[in-house]
């Protein structure tokens, strides 16, 4: 997928009906990944979260939470031992209404309205492989 595919992957996700169960899936699935890589997470085959979420291994461990409770699941994301064994680069927390992420790599962050997220997806592109210069991610 290229950039333009992705970000209106992410714009269609941010502006439909938020499903907790589903947002990882679409999220991953919206930066390009395989549907045998999803069945796989879905299966929980692959997927090592310990927090209930979804840890994809090398790239993202991703946790939906209830209302108000997302820099407490931020937080338990950048605590869990599987976030760490497992080498992600970002974790990410949404209740439907406000989405944090973070680049365990760089330390930057994101802190946004769950709508407002699409502004970000360049924050979000080493997912799909494709890196960046700090301008570029940073220019919606």
């Amino acid at each position: 997928m290229n950039a333009v595919e992705i970000e209106q992957s992410i714009t269609d996700l941010a502006e439909g009906n938020f499903d907790p169960a589903e947002f990882p899936f679409a999220f991953l699935e919206a930066f390009g990944n395989k549907e045998t890589t999803i069945k796989r997470l879905r299966a929980g085959a692959s997927n090592k979260s310990d927090l209930g979420g979804v840890l994809q291994t090398n790239n993202i461990h991703i946790l939906t939470c209830d209302a108000g409770q997302v820099p407490r699941a931020l937080n338990a994301l950048r605590d869990s031992p599987a976030t760490f064994k497992a080498k992600a680069r970002f974790i990410l927390a949404t209740d439907g209404t406000d989405l944090d992420a973070e680049d365990l790599a760089s330390g930057q962050a994101v802190a946004c309205a769950f709508k407002d997220f699409p502004d970000h997806f360049g924050f979000f592109l080493p997912l799909a492989g494709i890196t960046t210069v700090r301008q570029i991610s940073e220019n919606s």
